[in-house]
């Protein structure tokens, strides 16, 4: 792992981040660098595995990101993660702990709570919220 310094390079290397390319306010085409073939669709199809797989972090973020993106580029970011996983692992020789199904739940109390207060709301029901004692 020497040869990547940040795991920012592998991924890149790898052909899985995001490319933003903007002139003039226009944005152009967002596809993905064209990085190495075997280990990209080898970690894509990976990822499609570990977003079936019940009560997982990457599971959680699979389904977070594909209701705002699409499946497709959440795959993609699911698979940029085991990559980065995979670095840190092998770096800094430790084991894989996974964070579970409820990270970002644990995460972002306060921002959940508002969430669900404005969809109680598109219901039709008036909500008050009163910090527990």
């Amino acid at each position: 792992m020497t040869r990547f310094p940040t795991v920012g390079h592998l991924i890149s290397w790898a052909g899985l981040c995001p490319r933003l390319h903007e002139s003039a306010g226009k944005r152009l085409s967002t596809r993905t660098r064209p990085g190495n073939p075997w280990l990209k669709t080898t970690l894509v199809q990976v990822a499609w595995v570990a977003a079936r797989t019940r009560n997982t972090y990457l599971r959680a973020q699979f389904l977070r990101l594909k209701s705002r993106r699409g499946p497709k580029k959440a795959i993609l970011a699911v698979a940029a993660s085991i990559l980065t996983a995979a670095y840190h692992i092998l770096k800094h020789e430790v084991t894989y702990q996974d964070l579970g199904a409820d990270h970002f739940e644990r995460r972002d109390k306060a921002q959940m709570a508002k969430r669900l207060v404005r969809r109680l709301e598109e219901l039709g029901l008036v909500v008050e919220i009163k910090p527990a004692a």
